[in-house]
């Protein structure tokens, strides 16, 4: 079996892709099912009474006022839970979703009072943008730029399948992805329990009499607690195991070489179950399963 300076010594210093800068595709989509909107406003930048002909719009066309969040960068749907502080020194919050909801009443004086102390009245009165659909398709490529950490997670998922898929198309085996305790009982008839609710598990693989349960992750950043990590692991791993349920911990990326102490505790601790995207490639995996399997 590997060691642990095989583990150490072979981690990934990337698994990034172009695609997981931008998600175009996204980006293009969501920009396209609100273009007749933006369009419509940008009937504004040219007017000078920019306030009564925003109002005139919003009456003109209630699902104008859907589209108002994006503008100022968020997404109607995070407003709902977002009180916004409309009294500073008396600390009086203020939930405003329904004034983006065109099927509500339109209230013209909150309208207005979002629309000033928002930079957008001045946005359109200043001329500060000549097209809000190009303005629109930098917001969304700024908001897709923060959902880069979990296009991460989902990289390492993906190559982490490569080699799963390949594993059992050439034996026995059958695997799940993202799956819960419940689906694995109905499925394949093991009664796992768990100590965390609604947990699932990133894969599944089973043969006839044995589920082996996987977990994924790739760390390359300074706001991952490694060593919180490393011990939830273990905790997770030792609870499995009195359950005869083997946990493989598929981890990578060079900010585990600021926590090497950590991964080598709950290598050990794991009874050597911890695995990188190198280690899979050669293989590993046709080994580590015939190992279990043999000791189980």
């Amino acid at each position: 079996m590997p060691t642990f300076q095989t583990l150490i010594s072979t981690l990934q210093p990337s698994i990034f892709t172009w695609s997981y800068f931008c998600n175009f595709e996204k980006i293009k989509s969501n920009v396209n099912q609100i273009e007749d909107a933006l369009n419509l406003l940008n009937w504004l930048i040219w007017k000078e009474n920019v306030e009564d002909e925003f109002i005139n719009k919003l009456e003109t066309y209630p699902f104008i006022r859907e589209v108002l969040p994006i503008l100022i960068a968020t997404r109607k749907e995070k407003l709902k839970d977002f009180p916004i502080l409309i009294d500073v020194q008396n600390l009086i919050s203020e939930n405003q979703y329904d004034l983006f909801d065109s099927s509500k009443p339109l209230d013209k004086q909150k309208m207005l009072v979002f629309f000033r102390q928002t930079w957008l009245k001045d946005l359109f009165e200043n001329r500060s943008i000549k097209n809000l659909v190009d303005y629109v398709l930098w917001v969304e490529t700024w908001l897709d730029s923060n959902a880069r950490k979990n296009r991460t997670w989902e990289l390492m998922e993906n190559l982490v399948e490569e080699f799963i898929k390949d594993f059992c198309d050439k034996t026995w085996y059958d695997y799940k992805k993202q799956v819960s305790v419940d689906e694995i009982k109905k499925d394949w008839w093991i009664e796992i329990k768990i100590n965390k609710n609604n947990r699932r598990f990133d894969f599944a693989i089973f043969n006839w009499k044995q589920v082996y349960l996987i977990e994924v992750n790739y760390y390359w950043g300074w706001w991952s607690k490694l060593k919180s990590v490393a011990g939830e692991f273990i905790e997770l791993y030792r609870f499995l195991n009195q359950q005869w349920i083997k946990l493989i911990w598929v981890t990578d990326g060079k900010w585990w070489f600021t926590a090497k102490r950590p991964l080598e505790e709950a290598y050990n601790a794991m009874d050597w179950n911890i695995y990188n995207l190198e280690m899979l490639k050669k293989w590993v995996l046709f080994e580590l399963i015939s190992w279990l399997w043999k000791k189980h």
